[in-house]
């Protein structure tokens, strides 16, 4: 259960007394609420773990907002840890009209940032391999939860931060930013509203990578880089940079490749058309092509085909157009686009984005856009895709039990050994 101080912190972002919290780690001087901003206090308090790339952009997204404040950097490299530390000072001290400002921490473990009671909230942009233990971490810690897409590196993964997450009653948004798309949920509406009449396809396209393997070999560690704890529950290798930067998403000790780096998002948006948001298929096959030597091991093109009970299929190709399509038996050029009426089906609707959207939701304690459930089981199916290929065979898959039936080398590929001491 969540901590007796994120309680009272609860009850005061609700507008209950204030509590006074720990400086320096907040702004008390005031300067920042002269210039029409709520107090410090009154900011939800945002540490963001993982600040490289994508990460960053997640931080700059809460530097553009009132409603929260960066109070604490995490990352396993010392030069880009420093970096955003700074980045983030100079923004507040910019907006506070002053010289300088200082009161954001820096982390390079995750877990020491947990400890801190006056952190109401953490960003999680790491890589896809330690997703879930920095998440369930960070749930028993009482602490609300923005994690970037492919939620989990496999199926167990995300059984456990979906009981986590509901057991802690924490908030959970996964960066699976089209559910805070207007467009996109306007086409799901029509979808469902039988708008294109019968669903019967759903054709995904994604891009080709890796497009040549990466041949390597080992470097010296960089100084001011915890590899040891970048690697985390994954196996030991020998250090080498493409391993641990964007290209991570094509070594499968690290991720799923491009089925679960951009399947996360499309094949999300055909969840969210076909109304299985809390289910998924029934069926699947696949092929799929990977480098035999080298450093990237994912599948680079690849062919999967998913059942669902209701006959629906998604055909999900490196040779389709990008993107989510869907297909019924009436053409989109003769649809009905109008606007949906009131005894329509009406999907989850947000004004505030999807960032806007989590920190809402962390003050009224209600689900945001992309909960921990949907982003299990839309990254599900990615990882039932790779399975499928894996395997280079059909494979059943009961959606409810989550597993597959009678299929005891399909079962076992559900989750991974983690190397000591991690575990899940």
């Amino acid at each position: 259960m969540p901590s007796k101080g994120r309680l009272t912190r609860r009850e005061f972002l609700k507008g209950a007394a204030a509590v006074a919290m720990g400086a320096p780690y907040v702004i008390t001087s005031g300067v920042l609420v002269a210039q029409g901003q709520p107090a410090a206090t009154d900011r939800i308090q945002v540490a963001a773990i993982g600040v490289r790339a994508r990460g960053n952009s997640l931080v700059e997204e809460v530097l553009k907002r009132d409603d929260g404040q960066i109070v604490a950097i995490c990352d396993v490299d010392a030069k880009v840890r420093e970096g955003r530390v700074k980045q983030v000072e100079e923004t507040y001290a910019k907006r506070a009209g002053e010289g300088s400002f200082k009161g954001v921490a820096a982390y390079n473990d995750f877990r020491e940032l947990m400890q801190r009671k006056d952190i109401d909230a953490v960003i999680i942009a790491t890589p896809d391999h330690t997703h879930a233990v920095i998440a369930i971490a960070a749930a028993n810690a009482g602490k609300d939860i923005y994690v970037e897409k492919p939620m989990t590196h496999n199926i167990k993964e995300g059984q456990a931060m979906v009981k986590a997450v509901r057991e802690n009653k924490v908030i959970l948004q996964v960066g699976s930013q089209r559910r805070s798309d207007p467009g996109v949920r306007k086409t799901c509406e029509l979808v469902r509203n039988g708008r294109i009449g019968k669903l019967q396809t759903i054709v995904v396209g994604i891009g080709v990578r890796p497009t040549e393997p990466e041949l390597y070999q080992p470097e010296p560690v960089p100084e001011g880089f915890d590899y040891e704890l970048w690697l985390g529950p994954a196996p030991w290798k020998p250090y080498t940079a493409k391993r641990c930067h964007y290209t991570f998403r094509f070594i499968r000790d690290y991720s799923g490749g491009e089925i679960t780096n951009f399947g996360a998002h499309h094949l999300d948006v055909a969840q969210w058309g076909i109304g299985s948001d809390d289910s998924g298929p029934v069926e699947i096959e696949g092929t799929g092509e990977a480098f035999e030597t080298g450093l990237y091991d994912t599948y680079h093109h690849f062919r999967i085909e998913y059942t669902y009970a209701n006959e629906v299929k998604v055909i999900c190709s490196t040779e389709n157009k990008d993107g989510a399509h869907f297909e019924g038996t009436i053409p989109w050029e003769k649809a009905d686009r109008s606007d949906i009426g009131p005894d329509g089906i009406h999907l989850y609707r947000t004004e505030a984005g999807h960032m806007g959207n989590w920190l809402e939701c962390i003050r009224t304690r209600k689900d945001p856009s992309a909960p921990v459930e949907i982003g299990h089981r839309s990254v599900t199916l990615c990882h039932l895709g790779n399975i499928a290929i894996d395997l280079g065979r059909k494979v059943k898959w009961d959606p409810v039990k989550e597993e597959f039936p009678g299929d005891d080398m399909a079962n076992a590929l559900r989750e991974r050994s983690y190397r000591k001491p991690w575990i899940l």
